[in-house]
């Protein structure tokens, strides 16, 4: 029976425990030093296995077993060469494989123990048929052996599975989860040897190798955030124009790239604290602050003397951030801040209340939820958990999750006594970003209050309409639906969703000043989608779009907040500025100003397709609806999604008059034409079968 041992202390070893076997664990190559010590549960079945880690030796090395070799030789050199006469396996028992002599034993190693194994970052993980489970406790006391056949063990977390394509699968998990060699060395002596540097937007960040899965590393860094942190970046810099100096929270600094980028950019014009839970990210953001820098004050004292000796002496500190480490929820109850960022590891309903606790008037929150399996109709359960909402799933269902985090936010603020103004909502890659303007006094909690309301959604046709304020019961609700398919039929055809945000989900005149600090600041990504955004904030096409007015003072609205500016400068042809600057006139508040409302949710164009029929481009369906006399425009949420105050009746009466018919089958004298009116009994275009003799119809007209 050969067993391994855990302990620190490795001159306590026997080695007639482990046969005539010594593992070298000094060797580098030789030996992989997960970052903890795991403890192989005895309470175990046949064919499965289950393992505990032990807390206490967390800090410690695990020693690997001798079935996991780098090479061949390596296996083989298990054989005691020095003894004479016939041996046993190392890997083996003696009932299983009998002693015999060195080239046998050999023989017997390379093609059972070697081919019959598993491989992973240069080492074998072979077959071993040893006794290495200990006793099983029965009910009664009692201690019996475990019958365990041939198993493997695991490089990286030293579980013990049975089958081969178990353990294949295994090892995929901890490739799927960045679970490597590296990672857990880096992760416990936080070695900057094991780390990676990431650059964006001109900032240095180091990070783990497993660096995108959240649940194994302190440093998580997922590069498809990046809009994300350009959105409250420039969010941040058109604050930065109102009131200076700026007091900004990064709640869930992570690598604290997001606050670097801040400090980094914005210079004396925000004061930034970046905060972390996790003792690992606070270390990690400190040696990034080091890497950009960046002078690091902790809890509002400054950093020993040996840290700030890593900052070279000839160089000037570009800044300075303060590092706390301590929960979210504390230290937004104990300070005030100017501008909040939450982005934590799903949803961010249980952090929304303490942020509005002491924020500024005017200040601004943002809010970033990564729980889209709630929000997105996948977990109705948690929906109604987190939120308080009940939804289903819909042409429009990301647009109404930001109306549904909107609600929750407004309701946290309210209750401390403060109202929000939308900035603007975006739904982009696995997120959804809320950004508020923070407006206090109770009149302002009961205005934001007034705009939460049940949304009635239609099943069959999928139109929808906010249900009217009242408190009154009223007796057909269906009658607030623009569409007929309650009468046409059978059944309850409408669902009561909600409650959501009723009001708009973008701010033009914001949105705007965040396109100017973008060019500023060079950001050149995200300009393309601020463009987009301002489109749908004023309900217009591209092509009617100017990023600033020809006044030469121009007041932006911000519902109920004005904000003078003057005229950004004129920018050439290589993208420089030519002259001004942004005034830094403080905000004033207007209580007859309120800004234009754009249409809730949209259509999709594909999604109400007439069947037989080819459909328009979107970009030249747009000026019909245009032409009509309605607001029109594209949305984010949907690439295929038209944002317009039309009805659904209207929407496709419009889209059949501009779509072509489709010819299908064999005859060429057929022709597939939809009735310009919706059927009775469904609701939807009719395919109406016409003679070959209409084929002088207007077909650019569908008529």
């Amino acid at each position: 029976m050969i067993t391994f041992y855990i302990s620190d202390d490795f001159n306590s070893f026997d080695n007639e425990d482990v046969g005539s076997v010594t593992v070298d664990l000094s060797s580098e190559a030789n030996c992989i030093q997960p970052c903890f010590n795991p403890i192989i549960s005895t309470d175990v079945q046949d064919d499965t296995f289950s393992e505990t880690l032990d807390p206490s030796a967390a800090s410690g090395t695990a020693e690997r077993h001798i079935s996991i070799q780098q090479t061949l030789i390596d296996l083989k050199n298990l054989i005691d060469i020095d003894g004479a006469g016939k041996k046993a396996c190392p890997l083996c028992p003696e009932e299983k494989f009998k002693p015999s002599y060195g080239h046998k034993l050999r023989r017997h190693l390379q093609n059972l123990h070697w081919k019959v194994s598993v491989e992973f970052e240069g080492c074998r993980m072979c077959i071993c048929h040893l006794t290495c489970r200990p006793m099983k406790t029965s009910l009664n006391g009692e201690q019996t052996p475990v019958r365990l056949g041939a198993h493997y063990h695991c490089i990286v977390c030293s579980a013990t599975i049975a089958r081969r394509t178990d353990m294949i699968s295994h090892i995929k998990r901890h490739m799927k989860n960045g679970d490597t060699e590296a990672s857990f060395t880096g992760a416990t002596s936080g070695n900057q040897s094991s780390t990676e540097v990431m650059k964006e937007v001109d900032t240095d960040v180091h990070v783990f190798p497993n660096y995108t899965t959240p649940q194994k590393t302190d440093s998580f860094f997922n590069p498809k955030m990046k809009s994300n942190r350009q959105l409250i970046f420039c969010t941040l810099a058109v604050l930065a124009q109102e009131r200076k100096p700026l007091e900004c929270l990064d709640a869930f600094g992570a690598t604290g790239i997001m606050g670097l980028q801040w400090a980094k950019h914005l210079g004396d014009a925000v004061k930034v604290t970046i905060n972390d839970f996790s003792e690992g990210s606070v270390k990690m953001i400190q040696e990034n602050c080091h890497l950009n820098r960046m002078k690091v004050l902790m809890t509002g004292k400054e950093e020993d003397e040996e840290d700030e000796d890593e900052i070279e002496e000839t160089e000037e500190p570009a800044g300075t951030i303060e590092v706390t480490q301590m929960d979210a929820n504390v230290l937004m109850h104990l300070r005030a801040f100017d501008f909040i960022h939450l982005d934590p590891f799903g949803t961010a309903v249980n952090y929304v209340g303490a942020a509005f606790r002491n924020v500024r008037n005017l200040g601004i929150v943002s809010v970033t939820s990564t729980d889209v399996s709630s929000l997105y109709c996948k977990a109705l359960n948690v929906t109604m958990r987190h939120y308080g909402c009940n939804i289903v799933r819909t042409e429009y269902y990301k647009e109404m999750a930001a109306r549904m985090i909107i609600a929750s936010v407004a309701r946290a603020a309210a209750r401390c006594n403060k109202g929000i103004e939308v900035l603007f909502a975006v739904a982009l890659e696995h997120f959804v970003l809320v950004v508020v303007r923070v407006l206090r006094g109770p009149s302002q909690a009961d205005d934001s209050l007034k705009k939460i309301r049940r949304l009635i959604h239609c099943q069959w046709c999928e139109e929808r309409v906010f249900q009217k304020e009242c408190h009154m019961v009223e007796e057909n609700t269906y009658r607030q639906l623009p569409c007929d398919c309650h009468g046409s039929m059978p059944g309850k055809t409408a669902v009561e969703l909600g409650p959501l945000w009723a009001g708009p989900l973008f701010n033009p005149g914001f949105l705007r000043r965040m396109l100017f600090e973008s060019v500023q600041h060079g950001i050149d990504d995200i300009q393309p989608l601020l463009k987009n955004l301002i489109c749908e904030s004023e309900c217009t096409t591209l092509k009617h779009y100017s990023i600033f007015g020809p006044m030469s003072h121009s007041s932006q609205e911000e519902s109920g907040v004005v904000i003078k500016t003057l005229t950004p400068p004129k920018f050439g042809s290589e993208g420089k500025r030519k002259g001004g600057n942004v005034s830094r006139n403080s905000a004033k508040r207007q209580k007859n100003d309120i800004p234009i409302e754009h249409p809730p949710f949209y259509y999709s164009i594909h999604r109400h397709s007439i069947r037989g029929m080819n459909i328009p481009k979107i970009n030249k369906f747009l000026p019909y609806l245009t032409q009509v006399g309605f607001r029109v425009s594209r949305t984010h949420f949907d690439p295929t999604g038209i944002r317009t105050d039309a009805t659904l009746a209207q929407f496709k009466t419009i889209l059949m008059k501009y779509s072509v018919p489709t010819y299908t089958g064999n005859q060429p004298g057929i022709l597939e034409h939809s009735s310009t009116e919706p059927s009775e009994s469904t609701g939807y275009f009719n395919i109406i079968p016409l003679s070959c003799d209409l084929w002088g119809l207007d077909q650019s007209s569908g008529k």
